[in-house]
């Protein structure tokens, strides 16, 4: 399975909704640029742009399921569905084992263990700082705390100068 049909499947399963759709894209763009400025090999990049691409699979699940897509609970509901997506593909079961381990934790970030789930991490932030309106405070705090890679700082400075004014970074 490539990182194209992995986008095509994806975006048939999310049923036309475009607000996930379009959340995705975007943090595969994002993990895209990250991991392409970190200068990962070629299997961990196609890990990373995979995972991004797949990373709020459960979401359609939860909101039938909770009413919401509370973090913790797309964690716990990732890892079924994720063996169920990538269940006839040819990928080898250690690959598909870190996609499903890094959206099962793409909320947890005390547990980073990998430049992949660093990237996932970042990524995603990069997009929810906007579509969530996150405060210029929330932002450094993550700067400061979270963020390591040299590309992700680039881009979280860059991006979001205007809220970061009256931060210190």
């Amino acid at each position: 399975m490539t990182v194209l049909e992995t986008a095509k499947k994806m975006i048939d399963y999310s049923h036309g909704n475009l607000h996930d759709i379009n959340h995705f894209m975007k943090v595969y763009a994002y993990a895209k640029m990250i991991a392409d400025g970190e200068q990962l090999d070629p299997d961990t990049q196609k890990l990373v742009e995979m995972t991004a691409l797949v990373h709020d699979i459960a979401c359609p699940l939860c909101r039938v399921k909770y009413g919401n897509t509370n973090g913790k609970n797309q964690e716990k509901e990732s890892a079924a569905l994720i063996a169920e997506f990538f269940k006839d593909s040819n990928l080898p079961q250690d690959f598909t084992d870190r996609i499903s381990f890094l959206v099962s934790h793409h909320h947890t970030l005390d547990q980073i263990d990998g430049i992949d789930y660093q990237i996932i991490i970042e990524a995603d932030y990069l997009v929810n700082a906007d579509e969530s309106h996150f405060s210029g405070h929330n932002i450094k705090n993550m700067y400061d705390k979270i963020f390591k890679t040299e590309t992700g700082k680039f881009l979280l400075r860059s991006m979001y100068q205007n809220c970061l004014e009256n931060e210190t970074l």
